[in-house]
Order: structure tokens, then sequence, then C-alpha cells
């Protein structure tokens, strides 16, 4: 069965769900006031679904290939600022566990 839309990805989906986790995550007290933290961190994980949404948009498949690389990247990128948020105590080690 063909996927039709971005939305029945389920990379995507995931996405989605990592996004509203990181916005949660990130709006305890400390890692709120960290604004350069916070908004990287926000917009690396809004990337990821993003770029699997556009890359689906291109109908290439060497197209969606490098935009699911450039979410890949973006993923790597959110995971990096949560050692930074873990370190500066802006998350317990529980949930930096959780979203790594």
């Amino acid at each position: 069965m063909a996927i039709r839309r971005f939305e029945e990805i389920e990379s995507w989906q995931l996405a989605r769900r990592f996004s509203s986790e990181i916005y949660q995550a990130s709006m305890c007290e400390q890692f709120r006031r960290d604004f350069m933290l916070r908004d990287q961190t926000r917009r690396a994980a809004v990337s990821i679904m993003a770029n699997i949404a556009e890359g689906f948009g291109r109908k290439g498949k060497n197209d969606f290939v490098h935009f699911l690389t450039i979410a890949q990247s973006s993923a790597l990128e959110v995971q990096s600022h949560l050692y930074i948020a873990l370190d500066l105590g802006y998350l317990p080690q529980t949930t930096f566990e959780k979203l790594f």
C-alpha cells in the first residue's frame, strides 16, 4: 500500500511526538529561561518532522533520502543539546534518557 500523505509516515508521527516531548521538557523554569538553548533545541526537534514532510513532498526518491538525512542530522543536534541541558541541570537524568 502506497503512502499518500506525509502524516502516514511512521517516522513523521514519531518525530511529531518527540517534538511535543521536547517542548514539554524545555518548559521547566531553568530551561525555559535559557532562550538560546531552548529555542535551538525546539527548532532542531521541529526540523526533524518538517524535513520528513518536505522530502516526501519532493516526490523523488533521491530528494526524499536527502531530506531524511537532514532529519537525522537534526535528531543528532537535539541529542547534543540535551547533553548541555543535562550538564546544566535543566533536565533530570531520567528525562534526558527518555528523550535521548
